[in-house]
C-alpha cells in the first residue's frame, strides 16, 4: 500500500489532533489560517485515506482497578493455529494489544490485570485453555512514558 501524500497543512492538523483529538475544528482552522470547512474536509480526507483511524478516550487503568500491566510472549505449539489463537486471545478482555512477532515469540501481548493474583488466574484459567505453548511474562513496574510517532512534513 503506497504511503499517502500529505502536505504541511495535513501534518499541522495531525500534530494538533495527536495532542488533543477533541480540539475544535474552528480552533484548528484559526491556528492554521484556513476556514473551518477546509479543516473539516481535510480531516475527512485523512480519515478516508486511513491516516486517521479514529479517536479514543484513554482511561488510566490504575484508576479503575487494574494495577498490574504485563507483557507476555507466547511460543505456539502449532504455528498453523495462529489465526485461531488470535481469535481466542481477542475474547480475553484483559488483553489490550496483540502482535505477531519475529524472534523468540510467535505472539506478544500486553494485558492489564487487577493485581498479580489476577494475572496468575488469567494465565492459568484463560491462556492455558487456548492451548498456547511456552510463555514468558514480564510485569511492568510503571509506564515511564508513552507517545505518538514523530511527524514531520516532507
Amino acid at each position: 500500500m503506497p504511503t499517502p501524500r500529505l502536505d504541511d497543512l495535513d501534518y499541522k492538523i495531525l500534530g494538533m489532533l495527536m495532542v488533543n483529538a477533541r480540539k475544535p475544528f474552528l480552533e484548528i482552522a484559526r491556528l492554521c489560517n484556513v476556514s473551518g470547512a477546509a479543516i473539516h474536509q481535510r480531516i475527512q480526507k485523512l480519515t478516508a485515506m486511513g491516516v486517521i483511524n479514529g479517536s479514543v478516550t484513554v482511561v488510566n487503568p490504575n484508576s479503575v482497578g487494574f494495577s498490574t500491566c504485563a507483557f507476555i510472549g507466547f511460543m505456539l505449539n502449532d504455528p498453523s493455529k495462529f489465526n485461531d489463537v488470535v481469535e481466542r486471545l481477542h475474547t480475553i478482555p484483559e488483553v489490550v494489544e496483540c502482535y505477531f512477532t519475529t524472534g523468540k515469540y510467535d505472539i506478544f501481548v500486553k494485558l492489564y490485570a487487577r493485581n498479580n493474583d489476577d494475572l496468575l488466574d488469567i494465565i492459568h484459567n484463560k491462556f492455558l485453555k487456548i492451548g498456547l505453548g511456552r510463555s514468558e511474562t514480564l510485569i511492568t513496574f510503571k509506564e515511564v512514558f508513552k507517545r505518538q510517532i514523530p511527524l514531520q512534513s516532507e
